[in-house]
C-alpha cells in the first residue's frame, strides 16, 4: 500500500514549493524545489523525482546519510482545521547523474545536472 495517497497525493498535486532537509556534519541542511518541477518529473507510487541543479551540499550529505525529510503544504487542500494542509514526508534519497530519469530532466530543464530521487516510506499530516 502506497503512503502517497489521498490527501498527501492531492497536496503534492497542488503544492507550490517543497522543502528538502538532509543531515550533515554541521546539522540540518535545507534546500527547496518547486511543486511544478515535481509534477513535471512525476511521482509514482512512493517515489518523488526532482530535477537537480546545484545541490552539492545535499549530495555530499546523502553520501553519508541517505535519510531525508520533505515538507510540503498547500492552502488549496482542506486541512483538519480549515483551509490548508501540510505533510512531512520521510524517506531515503540519492542524486542520479545518468539514466532515463536524468535524460528526461535534462530535456525539460536544461540546467539540470541530474535528478534527486526520494523514496518515501512514511508520511505525517500537518495542520
Amino acid at each position: 500500500m502506497s503512503v502517497i495517497e489521498g490527501a498527501v497525493r492531492d497536496l503534492l498535486e497542488k503544492t507550490e514549493f517543497l522543502t528538502i532537509v538532509t543531515e550533515g556534519p554541521d546539522g540540518p541542511h535545507v534546500v527547496g524545489n518547486w511543486g511544478e518541477y515535481l509534477r513535471r518529473m512525476g511521482f509514482d507510487g512512493d517515489r518523488l523525482v526532482f530535477p537537480a541543479g546545484y545541490y552539492r551540499k545535499t549530495e555530499e550529505n546523502l553520501r553519508r546519510n541517505a535519510r531525508v525529510q520533505v515538507l510540503a503544504a498547500s492552502r488549496a487542500v482542506d486541512g483538519s482545521h480549515g483551509p490548508g494542509q501540510g505533510c512531512l514526508l520521510h524517506g531515503t534519497a540519492s542524486i542520479l547523474s545518468e539514466g532515463g530519469l536524468v535524460d528526461r530532466a535534462k530535456a525539460a530543464f536544461p540546467w539540470a545536472r541530474g535528478v534527486l530521487v526520494i523514496d518515501v516510506d512514511r508520511v505525517e499530516l500537518q495542520l
